[in-house]
């Protein structure tokens, strides 16, 4: 399947407009249903089980485009085989100030520093409930306030608030756009974090009866001791998942760009090599069986191909839409099936790891 013409005049006009103003006009196009959906399903060799969930395909939406939980159904009706609101605070937040997202289209990349921009719990709650028992696999990826004198218990109100309507659950503490955030990914902070997030979604198993799945999502910008005592405790504190990674700080490699030093995260086609690599490395440091979510970078069935054979179970994307647009999902979705074809797999779960050892070895240059 390739571009259709209107799809590349869609694109064109939306990068007439700035980023962030190009954003929530795709919002409303797939809340008004202007957006045209998958009706094809997907190869039933790319359906995955994990937990106690069905995934009708591997490829997610990427926390961050719908912060708000405004366009889960429309996306997976667009082909996304689940979909991740959020991040999610407690308190409403406006975020930094714009402009806050810039484009790098000579290296397919974006910018940005939103800083947990979102509406809080309390909205995030009223639209998630008015979808209570429709199909499809919807994550809450859930986040502490920039002002919160105690961000370990952010992330407990937020199990607290979501967990009789998240599949899935995500603890963000890889935004490099929230002051200090990501020092809770060393050991000692991540360790007390992890506990009172664990022991939050085991009270509230005992009240809901379903054990909701938690997940941590890292950054990419971590060396490998640093790596090791993550995957340590994630693996000792019994989370369910790891998914690998968030945006970059670097910006090695990028071409002369004016947006190019702008502060924030680096994101899209310049994050693919390093999020492959740190991916691959966690799946050897975590074993076989955590399931893992690869992300960053993924423009295409090949990328995709890339992190699963590193080891991902499952994938998002998000900036590649930006330069691709919606039809990508399709497009990835037939490229897996022929990459299956290709290599005489019988399930995606088949291919899931085979080159790790290759990407943990390769160099970011």
């Amino acid at each position: 399947m390739s571009f259709s013409l209107l799809e590349k005049l869609a694109l064109k006009g939306l990068h007439q407009m700035d980023a962030e103003t190009a954003h929530g006009v795709t919002i409303k196009a797939l809340k008004s249903g202007l957006l045209p959906s998958c009706n094809k399903a997907a190869d039933p060799r790319l359906a995955r089980h994990l937990w106690d969930l069905q995934f009708p395909n591997p490829v997610g939406m990427a926390a961050g485009f719908d912060k708000n939980g405004e366009v889960p159904d429309a996306l997976l009706k667009a082909g996304f085989g689940f979909t991740e609101v959020g991040s999610v605070t407690p308190k409403p937040q406006p975020g930094n100030p714009k402009p806050r997202v810039f484009r790098l289209p000579k290296d397919r990349g974006v910018i940005n520093r939103f800083g947990f921009n979102n509406e809080g719990h309390i909205a995030l709650r009223q639209r998630m409930e008015t979808r209570k028992g429709r199909p499809g696999i919807v994550g809450i990826n859930v986040g502490a306030n920039k002002d919160a004198a105690d961000r370990v218990a952010d992330y407990v109100s937020g199990i607290e608030a979501f967990a009789d309507l998240a599949h899935y659950f995500t603890v963000n503490v890889s935004s490099p756009n929230t002051p200090g955030l990501r020092n809770l990914q060393a050991r000692d902070a991540l360790a007390e974090l992890l506990i009172g997030v664990m022991s939050a979604r085991d009270s509230q198993t005992q009240k809901f009866g379903r054990k909701v799945p938690v997940l941590l999502k890292i950054a990419p910008d971590v060396d490998d001791r640093e790596l090791e005592e993550i995957c340590g405790e994630v693996l000792s504190k019994q989370l369910d998942g790891l998914i690998v990674s968030n945006t970059t700080i670097s910006r090695e490699g990028l071409m002369p760009d004016v947006n190019a030093e702008q502060a924030g995260g680096l994101s899209g086609r310049p994050l693919f090599r390093r999020s492959t690599i740190v991916l691959a490395k966690v799946r050897k440091l975590v074993g076989p069986d955590l399931p893992l979510i690869g992300v960053g970078g993924i423009d295409s069935a090949e990328a995709a191909w890339a992190k699963i054979t590193a080891g991902a179970d499952l994938v998002q994307l998000y900036s590649a839409l930006v330069y691709e647009g919606m039809g990508l999902v399709e497009r990835i979705l037939d490229g897996l099936a022929e990459h299956l074809d290709r290599n005489g797999f019988s399930s995606l779960q088949d291919a899931v790891g085979i080159n790790m050892d290759g990407w943990a070895k390769a160099s970011l240059v």
